[in-house]
């Protein structure tokens, strides 16, 4: 198989869907792979990196989508390179998706007649996200970061630090979710010794983090009268909801925003799948924060994207063995031999074939199952 990596144009991207560890590992196993000029370079990876490990530097983007059997991404598709999803028929396109929040992308794959296979709905039995998971950690991690960035008076923020000092109070930080990326802006808040509240609904959830961090962090189940009652607290607010291949669900009106403390900051992890505040809409790294009242938002839609290196490297050792499949056997031999692999199949030759995205877009679904 041909597998065409092309670099990432979304505003402020440097993550790269391959690196030369993974392209030796294609090479070895039989397959082309065909690099985008520069595409690694975000992430500090030359081209003679690529060369070293056996792949081919192509100049045009356009020449990476037409000759490839399979094309792996890090970000969806943008308007940009909608007229490349239908320069060779039965192409494979393997990246994050996000498709419930995004219909001209869904609506240009449709259109394409390919097959997309998204990162963030590939499910293990116990319903863990594997390809999300890495990515949800570093979210997680930086949102407690760029919050107390954003926290500073210069920036606009009440002017508190986040840790306090001797005699001074630390700030109120709190998390809306205990997933993946919920506990990890909660690992980092506590270190940075903020006083830290989380919120779920899922009870279990809510006890590990209890036992976790030894009762050093308040857990709330979550209902309307808890969250409200959190967020006039806050100094920080961290929205980290996930619904599987769905659209978050808007937890955090404006009308709640309008009575949080002055400079407060909220920072909406789940953006990509639409954000989980009334206000949320996609912002980028050079331009990432907009006011609601007097508090800040932070809706950056590849947080990621701000430490590439790390990133880069994170995906790539966790898509490389999917992707391996892939290759090896052909996507319905591969999805059909891999269950969570198969839960990753958002679009099949025209099909929606997600349930979550199609009631999400108001669009016919169809069970994948038809299409094998």
């Amino acid at each position: 198989m041909i597998i065409g990596v092309p670099k990432e144009i979304k505003k402020d991207e440097g993550r790269v869907a391959v690196t030369p560890e993974g392209a030796l590992a294609f090479a070895k196993a039989g397959h082309e792979v065909l690099i985008e000029k520069s595409a690694g370079s975000g992430s500090g990876i030359t081209d003679e990196q690529y060369i070293a490990a056996g792949a081919k530097i192509i100049d045009s983007a356009d020449d990476v989508w037409a000759a490839s059997d399979m094309v792996m991404k890090v970000k969806e598709p943008v308007a940009a390179e909608y007229h490349r999803l239908s320069l060779r028929n039965n192409q494979v396109l393997f990246t994050y998706l996000h498709l419930a929040s995004g219909r001209e992308c869904t609506e240009a794959l449709l259109a394409a007649g390919n097959v997309a296979i998204a990162y963030e709905t590939v499910r293990l039995p116990d319903n863990a996200l594997p390809l999300l998971r890495p990515m949800s950690e570093v979210a997680g991690r930086m949102a407690p970061m760029v919050a107390t960035h954003h926290l500073m008076a210069p920036h606009g923020g009440s002017g508190k630090l986040i840790s306090g000092v001797n005699g001074v109070e630390p700030a109120n930080v709190v998390v809306i979710g205990a997933g993946i990326s919920g506990f990890e802006s909660t690992l980092i808040a506590h270190g940075m010794q903020a006083h830290v509240t989380v919120l779920d609904r899922d009870q279990a959830r809510l006890d590990y983090v209890n036992t976790y961090f030894k009762g050093e962090v308040k857990t709330v189940l979550s209902d309307a009268a808890s969250l409200e009652a959190a967020c006039l607290s806050a100094d920080i607010v961290i929205g980290a909801v996930l619904v599987v291949g769905a659209k978050a669900p808007k937890l955090v009106s404006n009308e709640l925003i309008s009575r949080m403390k002055k400079g407060s900051v909220l920072v909406d992890i789940a953006v990509d799948q639409g954000g989980c505040f009334e206000a949320t809409h996609a912002t980028t790294h050079s331009e990432p924060t907009f006011k609601v009242a007097n508090s800040i938002l932070y809706c950056v839609a590849n947080m990621p994207g701000a430490v590439p290196y790390t990133s880069t490297y994170a995906l790539v050792h966790a898509t490389l063995p999917y992707a391996l499949n892939l290759a090896n056997n052909g996507w319905k031999s591969a999805v059909m031999s891999d269950d969570a692999l198969a839960e990753g199949v958002n679009i099949v030759n025209g099909k929606l074939t997600y349930e979550s995205v199609a009631e999400a877009l108001g669009l016919v679904y169809t069970p994948l199952s038809e299409l094998l």
